[in-house]
């Protein structure tokens, strides 16, 4: 390709996430339901407040595009978040892939759930050739500058937190296994519940008011149980009403008449 004065900016130039897509029959499948099953509940109950639903995106195992050098380089978080970029690639289209130069914003959040082939490159504690990419540790924290990087261990339950200061991550200290996001007004923490009928700790989005963000599904649950509690609330309201008017009519008094 010529170049041209000005240059061309990357969003026309370099490829899209039609050329970069995420599905590759080369890459193994995931490694177990944990997986599959806790980033879909990060999903359900990842709301901020001050955010419209059309403002934010989240994906998991996508590919994630970074470095307009290298555009075929990628890494491919368990879970991340994206706020203030369009849910849809260019209010269009459902994303193959999470191409940077193209979206022109950045995760805020990103959460990889460690197995025992990955934890020492998601904690940053794997060295690269000059010739490799970088490792995941060094795209979350120099390159996308990604504010807040969440490492689980199903394995032990283990929660830590990395959130960017100046220009590296630093350790949260931890007490209450909860980390509290001010720009999102959510917070993520650890959840013993049940979800996918596993009971278990899971991550899970709390709001400002240290209460578990429900999911569509508990929603629903709880939308069941007003209607009945309501319809119950209503019976014992007939049924006062009708011992009442019973009495009534044992005095000699008409209850439609008083």
């Amino acid at each position: 390709m010529y170049q041209v004065d000005p240059p061309l900016p990357p969003k026309e130039v370099l490829p899209t996430m039609y050329d970069l897509p995420s599905e590759d029959p080369k890459e193994p499948g995931l490694p177990d339901e944990f997986h599959d099953f806790q980033p879909q509940l990060l999903r359900e109950t990842f709301h901020p407040p001050n955010y419209r639903p059309d403002e934010v995106f989240v994906a998991s195992d996508l590919n994630l595009y970074y470095d307009i050098r290298h555009p075929l380089w990628y890494k491919r978080p368990d879970w991340f978040g994206v706020v203030g970029n369009s849910k849809l690639y260019e209010d269009r289209d459902l994303r193959l892939s999470y191409v940077i130069w193209q979206e022109g914003v950045s995760p805020f959040v990103v959460v990889e759930l460690l197995s025992p082939g990955t934890e020492k490159e998601d904690l940053g504690q794997t060295l690269r050739t000059v010739d490799e990419p970088p490792t995941k540790w060094q795209v979350y924290e120099q390159i996308l500058r990604v504010p807040y990087y969440i490492v689980f261990d199903r394995y032990t339950d283990r929660l830590r937190a990395f959130m960017l200061q100046a220009d590296r991550y630093v350790e949260m200290n931890l007490e209450e296994t909860r980390i509290w996001m001010p720009t999102l007004k959510l917070g993520l923490g650890l959840w013993q519940g049940t979800y996918q009928g596993i009971e278990r700790l899971w991550l899970r989005w709390y709001d400002a008011n240290g209460n578990w963000i429900s999911t569509p599904g508990e929603e629903m649950l709880q939308e069941r149980q007003r209607t009945v509690q309501e319809r119950q609330r209503a019976e014992q309201e007939r049924q006062r009403a009708d011992r009442l008017a019973a009495r009534l009519r044992e005095l000699g008094v008409n209850p439609d008449e008083v």
